[in-house]
């Protein structure tokens, strides 16, 4: 008999979903916040690909490139395409 796998590994999600809840209020926890994605570029130069970042921060190539948009759009970072690539970097403006 042909064995069953399941379609999605028991850790597929692991870097994507947060496992931890809050006591209190039941709400999940932010695993990666956007200060880890900071630091993770500053510590590489300033600018860093989408994968590089999620290496140094240890998560999800999704993860990393959903957090990288959030600063984006926050106006804490820019980005540009090299190719096929987006090149993350620190923002050099002065407030």
């Amino acid at each position: 008999m042909e064995e069953i796998k399941p379609l999605l590994q028991e850790d597929a999600m692991d870097g994507v979903m947060p496992k931890d809840r809050d006591e209190n209020t039941g709400k999940y926890t932010e695993r990666y916040t956007q200060e880890k994605f900071l630091f993770a570029l500053e510590s590489l130069g300033g600018s860093a690909g989408t994968q590089e970042v999620a290496d140094e921060v240890d998560c999800a190539y999704r993860t990393a490139h959903a957090k990288l948009t959030e600063l984006e759009e926050k106006g804490e970072i820019t980005s540009r395409k090299v190719g096929n690539a987006k090149l993350w970097e620190m923002n050099l403006e002065e407030d």
